[in-house]
């Protein structure tokens, strides 16, 4: 008679037990959602960039934003938005606050994702 180790057999129902719980064993009963609408070419989303995300390059620039970048942070809305962009040039990403452009609750929300780059 053979002899298991209590490591061999739970490696064993572990294996099993991973099996049968793949997705790609399981067998839905709901047919795939279809979609048969598609974006038009020129509304489809930019393919994402792999940029680290402390680099600048990864920060949204609010001087060349636009309407709609800034919209995309939270507490950014259609007011705000119109006045960034009024308030071109910044030198300094801080100046969203000291020229009373957004409250500094809603600045240090998005002080990390944010930068005042100047043109050369």
């Amino acid at each position: 008679m053979r002899h298991f180790t209590l490591a061999s057999i739970t490696a064993a129902a572990l294996a099993l037990g991973l099996l049968a719980s793949s997705p790609s064993m399981a067998q839905s009963t709901q047919p795939a959602a279809k979609s048969d609408r598609m974006a038009p070419a020129g509304k489809m989303a930019p393919a994402a960039k792999t940029v680290p995300a402390n680099s600048d390059a990864a920060k949204l620039d609010i001087n060349t934003a636009t309407k709609e970048e800034l919209m995309a942070f939270k507490g950014i809305g259609d007011k705000y938005s119109d006045k960034i962009i009024a308030g071109r040039p910044y030198a300094k990403k801080d100046q969203l606050v000291s020229k009373n452009i957004l409250p500094a609750a809603i600045y240090k929300k998005i002080a990390g994702q944010i930068i005042a780059s100047q043109s050369k």
